[in-house]
């Protein structure tokens, strides 16, 4: 077991597990990672034979999901015998770095256990950048995922523009309502929880396109944020003719769901984008960069990459 990581045993599933092992793959100076090290630690002694291999098992099996869901997006590849995970990280692939990024982003100390005592816990200076980062990653997967063109609302934005004057030159370009703040609208607002915009424009630019507004989401407190109760008060306050094109709204977040949670998160958050679908939409992202098609922050994905792969190296000497 990989002495570096804690894996916390009372609060298992198969996510967790799993998780455990591709931290231990990415951190390791050899990129591998026994799938017996779920088993094999003093902590783990006393476990009954029959619940140890049940574990490995759907684990392993988990693993699999990822990687079948995922494509080449996946970073980690698991041997014939679903005994050795290995870190398989392209250094020019944004989707396998949107995928480490969130792996990280999912364990933090202040949401998961596994890297808390840590030397391989990122410093608050580099959750500040991964953030930052996963901020251009979520731009990206929605502009895939909607295959139009998107823009990066969260505070601080991009190019560092007021609030108005970024929903200004959206809607600009959307042509479907009017922009202007309205009375007892808050005097200073950030981003007014819209973090990303997204749309699909028709040739005949009438109204009635796809048009999705998100929330990004890294902290343990995601349920709490969702905008579905929220669009119809953000249309109130900074439009004087209101858009008539329905937004939609997605939740965008780095964690790796239960599949029998998920349905429930669909079900109060709206469309949910998570590690199992990030990296797969940012890297179809490419094909609509290649057209021309604005995504704010993709300039910024090669630097996030570059992050990624420098971090891996910089912090496995210290496992």
């Amino acid at each position: 077991m990989n002495p570096a990581l804690y894996l916390p045993l009372d609060e298992m599933t198969s996510d967790v597990a799993a998780d455990f092992l591709e931290l231990s793959a990415f951190f390791s100076n050899g990129a591998t990672a026994l799938t017996s090290d779920l088993t094999s630690g003093p902590s783990i002694a006393t476990a009954e034979e029959n619940g140890e291999e049940e574990l490995v098992f759907s684990t392993v099996n988990r693993i699999e999901t990822r990687r079948r869901v995922l494509g080449s997006a996946y970073p980690f590849d698991l041997d014939d015998d679903g005994d050795l995970l290995t870190c398989t990280l392209d250094e020019r692939s944004v989707g396998q770095a949107a995928y480490i990024l969130s792996l990280v982003l999912s364990n933090l100390r202040s949401v998961s256990p596994i890297l808390n005592r840590s030397k391989l816990h990122p410093a608050e200076k580099d959750v500040r950048k991964m953030r930052e980062y996963f901020q251009y990653f979520a731009t990206a997967a929605l502009a895939a995922e909607i295959q139009g063109h998107a823009w990066s609302f969260g505070f601080p934005r991009p190019d560092r523009s007021p609030f108005l004057e970024k929903l200004k030159q959206i809607w600009e370009k959307l042509g479907d309502g009017c922009v202007e703040t309205q009375p007892g609208a808050p005097s200073k607002p950030k981003d007014d929880q819209i973090d990303v915009f997204a749309a699909r424009l028709l040739p005949d630019r009438l109204p009635g396109f796809l048009l999705a507004a998100a929330q990004v989401a890294t902290g343990k407190d995601m349920r709490d944020k969702s905008l579905k109760g929220h669009l119809g008060a953000f249309k109130h306050r900074w439009f004087s003719r209101q858009p008539v094109t329905e937004f939609i709204a997605y939740m965008i977040v780095p964690f790796a769901t239960a599949d029998n949670q998920f349905v429930d998160d669909v079900r109060t958050m709206g469309n949910v984008l998570h590690r199992l679908r990030v990296p797969r939409r940012v890297a179809e992202a490419s094909r609509l960069a290649e057209d021309s098609v604005t995504i704010e922050g993709y300039d910024r994905l090669p630097e996030a990459v570059q992050w990624v792969t420098d971090y891996q190296r910089r912090t496995g000497t210290a496992v």
